[in-house]
C-alpha cells in the first residue's frame, strides 16, 4: 500500500472504512475501502470475493463505481487486510439532497431527470447481468457535482440471482427504501425490489424529504399503506399468504401527486409504476428508461 497516501477517512461502508487517498505515482485521487478479514477465516471471505467479482464484471458500465484494483496485505497482528481501490467521487446523493433541503430549496426538475435516468441506466445494466443491488439508497449513489454524473456503489449486499429464485435472507435493505414484499416476509424476490427503492429515491429527489421514513418494519408498512392504500388479494394476489401479513388498518389509496406536487404528470405516472404493490407489475429499469418522462433528455450525453 506504499503506492497510496491516505488523506482522510470519508465514511464507514457496510464492511469497512473508506478513505480518500492519493496515488503517489500519478497524484490521482482514489477511494480506498479497507476491509479487515476475520481472524478465524482462511483467505478472503466469500462476501468480499462476491463483491469484488461482481464489481469487476459491472465496472465496465459508466454508472457503476469503478473498481480500479485490489490490494492485500498483513497488518501488525498478522491479520489479512484487503484494500479495494475505487475511483473517487466527490459526493453522494444523500449529501446532495441535504444541501438543497438545508437552504429550503428543491432540485431543478431537469437535474432530477438527469439523475433518475442515470440511476435507471446503471440498474438496467446490473439487472441485465443477473445482479440485484438490494440496498439502494441515496447514500450509496455517488455523484460528481460538476458533471452531474451518477454512479451506483456499495454492491456488497448484491448477489447474482439465478432462476429459479433462491430464498434470500430478508434482513437487508435500509428500511425507508425497502420493498413491501420484503417487509412482509417474502423469501423469493427479484429485480422489482430495487425498482421500489428507485421510486422512493425519485420522490425524495422531488421533495428533499424521505417518502416513507419508518423506524420499524411495522411503521414502515403503515407509512406505505397510508399513502398507497392497504393492499389486498385483489390488488396484490398472494399478499395475505406472506409470512408477516396481519390484519392491518384499512386505508384507501391517496392521490400520489399530492405528495410530489411539483412533479409533472409524466413523472407522477412513472413514480406510480415504480410503486406498484404487485412486484410483477412494477416497471423494470429498462422500461423506465423508455418512459415519456425522459423524452427531451439528451440521453446520448449520459
Amino acid at each position: 500500500m506504499d503506492a497510496y497516501e491516505k488523506l482522510e477517512k470519508v465514511g464507514e461502508g457496510t464492511y469497512g472504512k473508506v478513505y480518500r487517498a492519493r496515488e503517489k505515482a500519478t497524484g490521482k485521487i482514489v477511494a480506498l475501502k479497507k476491509q479487515r478479514l476475520h481472524g478465524d477465516e482462511e483467505g478472503v471471505p466469500p462476501t468480499t470475493l462476491r463483491e469484488v467479482s461482481l464489481l469487476k464484471m459491472l465496472s465496465s458500465d459508466p454508472h457503476i463505481v469503478r473498481l480500479l484494483e485490489l490490494k492485500q496485505r498483513l497488518n501488525k497482528e498478522g491479520k489479512t487486510v484487503l484494500y479495494l481501490v475505487f475511483e473517487y467521487m466527490d459526493t453522494d446523493l444523500k449529501k446532495y439532497i441535504r444541501s438543497f433541503r438545508s437552504t429550503g430549496s428543491t432540485l431543478p426538475p431537469q437535474t432530477v431527470k438527469i439523475l433518475m435516468y442515470q440511476l435507471c441506466k446503471g440498474l438496467a445494466f446490473c439487472h441485465g447481468r443477473g445482479v440485484l443491488h438490494r440496498d439502494l439508497k441515496p447514500h450509496n449513489l455517488l455523484m460528481d457535482r460538476k458533471t452531474m454524473m451518477l454512479k451506483i456503489a456499495d454492491l456488497g449486499l448484491s448477489r447474482a440471482f439465478t432462476v429459479p429464485l433462491k430464498k434470500y435472507t430478508h434482513e437487508i435493505l435500509t428500511l425507508w427504501y425497502r420493498a413491501p414484499e420484503i417487509l412482509l416476509g417474502a423469501t423469493k424476490y427479484s429485480t422489482p425490489v430495487d425498482m421500489w427503492s428507485v421510486g422512493c429515491i425519485f420522490a425524495e429527489l422531488i421533495t428533499t424529504q424521505a417518502l416513507f421514513p419508518g423506524d420499524s418494519e411495522l411503521q414502515q408498512l403503515l407509512h406505505i399503506f397510508r399513502l398507497l392504500g392497504t393492499p389486498n388479494e385483489e390488488v396484490w394476489p398472494g399478499v395475505s399468504k406472506l409470512a408477516n401479513w396481519h390484519e392491518f388498518p384499512q386505508w384507501n389509496p391517496q392521490d400520489l401527486s399530492r405528495v410530489v406536487p411539483s412533479l409533472d404528470a409524466e413523472g407522477v405516472d412513472l413514480l406510480s409504476k415504480m410503486l406498484q404493490y404487485e412486484p410483477s407489475k412494477r416497471i423494470s429499469a429498462k422500461k423506465a428508461m423508455e418512459h415519456p418522462y425522459f423524452d427531451g433528455l439528451n440521453k446520448a450525453s449520459l
